[in-house]
């Protein structure tokens, strides 16, 4: 980048309970899931049974349209049910750990002996490739493209963010080695971006944003994106020849106790139940997030850290909270948050939601094409460039409470098909 990226429009938004940083110890949890649900574009057929014996590595799932695409088992158990939903529709895989903690043993590899092809095939081969996602349509990468660039947004900046310049302490040299083996994944460049790099308020850590600043994508151009997380799993695979997915995760939010406010090492899947057991300020009118209160999952206190995600945040409800005269009650510099506070209403153009997005596309317009259903002007509109995320802020100050996460992630399964 030749110099530093300013972003202007934008919205940080001020929450207590923001994570201390501090590494604290949480019980070992005995119960895991894989949520295929998690891989946009991913189509799962099951490869490990009830009742199969599986060590962290082992394949659960291999994708139908590309075999070579894979999801293995986080940790070393026992396969307790394979859940389906509507239409047989795979929910979840849950695994009982059974204390191990073995894994299936790859191989350690120097990346800088390898090519970009047995690199590619040796990270498919250990279900680290569906970690990555493409751009457009946001979802897994498909093993038969070669990336015009691969982006890495080296920090956070949605509400209540870990600190990963604090995660990757004691950890560079797994990181160097992720960033070495992205590197021989295309013939342009690896785009990893700082606080040095890219200044204002959020969303400037959301890759989305980056790309439409340093090197917008045109009709025809593939890139991929790696959250920094998932920097470390490449890196650790060719280091160690293991698939390790423990990451250290943060625990935030305004109901959490300030004295578990901190940095866990939590293993992607695990049940999120022994670390906020004792750790909540009051048992009621709780919202338990696997991941920052904007674009995370909400879950159950017995949930599961999902994908991408590098914290848990636990905040009140709201449901108990009342405006006088609600929404038409005089306040300056009015700011909505997540409820409803009526039914369903239009899409209202006020220029709202053109105040927090950052990135050269008409919001609004490209919503309107969504909804419609209008894929040439989608196209025109950019929607090749963007992700759900890109539109939680949207979503928060929007006056109307339009699901516009949703929304963008069914336009971009449209143009995907």
């Amino acid at each position: 980048m030749k110099q530093p990226i300013k972003i202007k429009r934008g919205l940080d938004i001020k929450l207590e309970g923001a994570p201390v940083a501090i590494r604290k110890q949480a019980a070992a949890s005995a119960h895991y899931a894989v949520f295929p649900s998690d891989y946009p574009g991913f189509v799962p057929k099951v490869e490990a049974k009830e009742g199969a014996q599986v060590q962290a590595g082992t394949v659960l799932l291999y994708d139908k349209n590309f075999p070579a695409l894979k999801v293995v088992s986080p940790v070393s158990g026992t396969v307790l049910s394979v859940e389906r939903g509507e239409k047989r529709v795979l929910k979840h895989i849950s695994i009982e750990a059974d204390g191990a903690d073995s894994f299936v043993d790859f191989g350690k590899k120097d990346v800088r002996a390898l090519s970009g092809e047995a690199v590619k095939t040796a990270l498919a081969d250990a279900g680290i490739l569906v970690l990555l996602r493409q751009r457009p349509y946001d979802r897994i990468v498909n093993p038969a493209d070669t990336p015009r660039d691969i982006f890495v947004s080296g920090f956070y900046s949605a509400p209540l963010h870990p600190d990963f310049d604090y995660v990757l302490q004691g950890q560079e040299a797994d990181f160097q080695t992720g960033l070495d083996a992205l590197a021989k994944l295309t013939a342009g460049k690896v785009y990893h971006t700082t606080r040095a790099h890219v200044s204002g308020p959020h969303p400037a850590g959301n890759v989305g944003v980056q790309i439409n600043h340093i090197k917008p994508i045109n009709k025809g151009e593939v890139v991929w994106t790696v959250r920094p997380e998932d920097v470390l799993v490449i890196g650790r695979f060719f280091n160690r020849g293991i698939v390790d997915m423990t990451r250290l995760a943060a625990l935030c939010g305004s109901a959490v106790d300030a004295g578990a406010l901190g940095y866990y090492n939590l293993r992607l899947g695990q049940s999120i139940e022994p670390i906020v057991k004792n750790s909540v300020t009051h048992a009621l009118g709780l919202r338990f997030i696997s991941g920052n209160p904007l674009t995370g999952k909400q879950i159950t206190a017995d949930g599961y850290l999902r994908v991408g995600d590098p914290q848990i945040t636990i905040i009140p409800e709201g449901d108990e909270c009342f405006d006088l005269l609600g929404w038409a009650r005089p306040i300056p510099a009015r700011v909505t948050d997540a409820r409803i506070k009526g039914g369903r209403r239009a899409m209202i153009l006020s220029e709202e939601w053109d105040r927090v997005f950052p990135m050269d596309i008409l919001p609004e317009f490209l919503l309107r094409a969504i909804i419609a259903g209008d894929i040439e002007k989608m196209e025109d509109l950019g929607i090749y460039e963007v992700a759900p995320e890109d539109f939680a802020l949207c979503e928060f100050v929007d006056t109307s409470k339009m699901p516009l996460q949703k929304i963008v992630r069914q336009g971009l399964d449209a143009v995907a098909q």
